[in-house]
């Protein structure tokens, strides 16, 4: 692939600025006789395991663009933050770089309160593989109730295949059902090789023949918006609007927020806040 003339030197540049900020004492390197501060380019490649020659042209704005791999050592070669990594990826190849698979770690307070501040509209947040990981009260109250599931079972696509209770809430489950394996399968190669969603896919197949069958038509949608019409257990029939957002800083979560249509279905919800409470 190759970059054009502004990319590659914006690139370049990039490059040499974070090599600039770096201490070499702090990787116990000399710092005598440094005419420019940081690393040398030597220095950077040798710990990215590239040849000095290739990251040198980087710099300069030269040759081609770097492989994910490559991109990927210099990142470690210049501690570049995950942010900073990002970027780099969308100067050299275009695209952001596969999500890393790590620990899960929680939403920020921050983020639970943007949820909660959501007063008649359900809220939550979910990572790659679609676990719920967070909501607010009209959440639960409204979808389901997820701090009454075990962590495991707060899936959407579990719930959705394999739960006859969230099946009979859908008020039109084959549309629905298609549409969320398509959903998902966009959101899973963006994710990457990640073994956990092959696992839960290959659960699911087990599990569930319909998903099975949706799963080998292959359909790819995105998220986006769209309505999601229930028959909830108390209000009878509702209808939300939903709209899907990223996490800024964290590749592997993402936020749904669903609406209610008409003032009398957010009136139904605000009352059914009341009586639980």
């Amino acid at each position: 692939m190759a970059m054009s003339a502004a990319v590659s030197n914006a690139l370049g540049s990039f490059l040499k600025d974070r090599r600039g900020r770096l201490d070499p004492a702090a990787f116990g390197l000399p710092v005598s006789r440094r005419r420019t501060p940081g690393l040398r380019r030597e220095e950077v490649a040798q710990r990215a395991n590239i040849s000095p020659t290739w990251y040198t042209w980087l710099e300069q704005g030269r040759g081609g663009a770097p492989s994910a791999d490559v991109l990927n050592r210099i990142a470690g070669g210049l501690m570049l933050t995950e942010a900073e990594r990002q970027h780099i990826f969308m100067l050299a190849l275009g695209h952001a770089p596969d999500m890393r698979k790590t620990a899960f770690e929680g939403v920020s307070p921050r983020l639970q309160r943007l949820l909660d501040a959501f007063e008649v509209s359900p809220a939550l947040i979910k990572t790659t593989t679609w676990d719920v990981v967070a909501w607010n009260r009209p959440a639960a109250a409204v979808l389901t109730d997820y701090a009454a599931l075990p962590p495991a079972e707060r899936n959407i696509l579990r719930l959705i295949f394999c739960n006859p209770d969230i099946r009979a809430a859908q008020d039109n489950w084959d549309g629905m059902a298609r549409f969320v394996v398509g959903a998902f399968r966009a959101d899973a190669v963006r994710a990457g090789p990640q073994s956990d969603v092959s696992r839960l896919v290959d659960e699911l197949c087990g599990k569930s023949a319909e998903f099975l069958t949706l799963w080998r038509d292959n359909d790819v949608l995105t998220h986006g918006e769209g309505t999601k019409r229930l028959r909830h257990p108390t209000l009878g029939r509702i209808e939300l609007e939903y709209s899907s957002f990223a996490v800024d800083g964290r590749p592997d979560l993402g936020m749904i927020v669903y609406n209610p249509v008409t003032p009398k279905d957010a009136d139904h919800i605000r009352t059914l806040m009341a009586s639980r409470g």
